[in-house]
């Protein structure tokens, strides 16, 4: 994935985290999915196009369309008020192949990438649960760990590679599922104590 594209998903990760999370509306998060979205088709579009041929090429850019497809998606339905049961199980199906994605990372000695790829495939298979099977339970654990991936697996190490930073190791691959599993339970703590108390709890409390 490119790292300019990747950055970008980061951004729209944390947007969609934040919409789930409540602190965004659907709408308010739809343009910037329908940007990215567009983008995330667009480029490996023009990749496939131009590849000459080139399966290490075409099978790089199918990677793209799993997730500019799922922004566009996300875009659409909240302009339109769909229901997202469709974008639920094709969510599923992009966390059976993000595990492929992975699988290969690793065995290309790729271990930073392999992490990145199983923890899209974690966050895509809660969409599934929460919008194909209406596992309304997981909303805020959706939210929170789209908005910690946004930036440890997508802007952060799009940002380290357009600054010559980033580094493939197992070291660094370990800290990072480390230090996203800890923001993840901080975060879900803290979105807990901020969640609107609803009307008849405060009501009994007085």
């Amino acid at each position: 994935m490119g790292n300019i594209g990747l950055f970008y998903v980061g951004a729209v990760l944390i947007v969609n985290g934040a919409m789930l999370l409540g602190w965004i509306t659907p709408r308010g998060a739809a343009p910037l999915n329908l940007f990215v979205g567009l983008m995330q088709v667009f480029t490996p579009t023009y990749l496939v196009l131009t590849a000459g041929g080139d399966p290490a090429i075409i099978h790089a850019a199918a990677g793209l369309y799993l997730f500019g497809f799922t922004y566009l998606w996300v875009g659409i339905n909240a302009l339109a008020d769909l229901p997202g049961h469709g974008l639920g199980w094709f969510s599923l199906f992009v966390a059976v192949v993000a595990v492929a994605y992975s699988a290969q990372s690793f065995a290309t000695d790729s271990p930073v990438f392999g992490v990145i790829w199983l923890a899209w495939a974690v966050l895509w298979l809660l969409f599934f649960l929460l919008l194909g099977l209406e596992r309304t339970g997981l909303t805020t654990i959706t939210g929170t760990v789209a908005l910690v991936e946004g930036a440890l697996t997508a802007a952060l190490p799009a940002w380290l590679s357009m600054s010559g930073s980033f580094r493939e190791s197992w070291m660094v691959a370990l800290v990072g599922a480390g230090v996203g599993v800890m923001l993840v339970v901080f975060i879900s703590w803290a979105a807990s104590l901020l969640r609107p108390v609803p009307t008849s709890v405060a009501s009994a409390r007085e």
